[in-house]
């Protein structure tokens, strides 16, 4: 992981560690709070990620999982209540992870880009409900993302 991060300094190296408790936090956040659902598969995928990762980000989620929990539940402090301005700063966070990333060389960039995407995807997921699921089957553009 250091080669990957040489070119970056030390506070682009602490926001993307954070990048994944940010995501985390943006999915599983609704109705001005945190999803319990959404909270609990987090820090469930967050450890799992230390052995299920792609070899070339292991070092990495094994940094980020040391403290998840305790940035996590921070980060959503910092955040709430979750109305349009916090998420907007929110959204401007991660929007300086996706800048920070960019930095990266191409294939770690690619790498971890999509695995965060798919980070994200399962913490939003495991906050939907049963009647969500029900309603809206297939994903509808704003409505569900």
């Amino acid at each position: 992981m250091k080669k990957q991060f040489a070119k970056l300094n030390s506070e682009e190296i602490s926001l993307l560690l954070k990048a994944p408790i940010l995501v985390s936090v943006l999915a599983s956040s609704s109705d001005h709070e945190i999803n319990n659902d959404g909270k609990a598969e987090a820090i469930r995928l967050a450890h799992l990620k230390t052995f299920t990762a792609d070899p070339l980000l292991l070092s990495y989620y094994e940094e980020v999982s040391k403290n998840f929990q305790k940035h996590f539940e921070e980060t959503a402090k910092k955040y709430s209540p979750f109305d349009k301005v916090k998420i907007g700063d929110l959204k401007k966070e991660i929007d300086k992870v996706n800048d920070v990333i960019a930095k990266l060389d191409t294939e770690f960039a690619q790498t971890l880009h999509h695995s965060l995407s798919e980070y994200a995807r399962h913490v939003k997921k495991a906050g939907r409900s049963l009647l969500d699921d029900f309603i809206f089957p297939i994903p509808i553009r704003g409505l569900t993302d």
